[in-house]
């Protein structure tokens, strides 16, 4: 669990995003990218960094996609990071040089750093910030206070929501 409690002791506020709008968040994050290139390769965060990778391979026309596994997230609780498997040596030459790494999200910054410390040269881009991870990514597409839950499209099921004056979090 999460310090203090469950997720929803430690969250005020929940930001739901459906697939349209990742998706359309994952091309208004390729629209800034585009100023920052030419990269050479996409290497994703896993797991949350894969659907935002393919989308902004594909709008890029970028065909080398590798990966970065870390974990440090399940729903609610973050533990130590553990790096699982590292880039492919020749995209680490270098520091990352001409690498783009794509998360889904930057929250505490944890996995960032670490990220970051393997290729210090890649540009860094998450569609989703919060402040205390903001200053270790390039670029980004929309900031959330540092209380908000982000509920993935690939978190959720459709399901009834209860109004806001019911006690819903907002």
């Amino acid at each position: 669990m999460v310090e203090g409690g469950n997720v929803d002791d430690r969250y005020d506020k929940a930001f739901p995003v459906s697939w349209e709008q990742f998706h359309r968040d994952a091309r208004a994050l390729t629209w800034r990218l585009a100023e920052y290139g030419p990269f050479h390769a996409v290497v994703a965060i896993t797991r949350g960094g894969l659907v935002p990778a393919a989308i902004v391979a594909r709008e890029l026309g970028l065909r080398v996609i590798d990966t970065i596994c870390v974990a440090s997230y399940d729903y609610g609780a973050q533990g130590d990071l553990q790096v699982l498997k590292e880039v492919k040596q020749d995209l680490s030459a270098e520091g990352g040089k001409g690498v783009l790494i794509i998360d889904d999200l930057v929250d505490t910054g944890k996995t960032a750093k670490a990220v970051r410390d393997l290729l210090p040269n890649a540009h860094f881009a998450t569609i989703y910030a919060k402040p205390s991870g903001c200053p270790l990514v390039d670029t980004f597409v929309t900031e959330v206070s540092q209380d908000t839950w982000i509920y993935l499209p690939w978190d959720m099921t459709l399901q009834f929501a209860p109004p806001i004056r019911d006690g819903a979090k907002v």
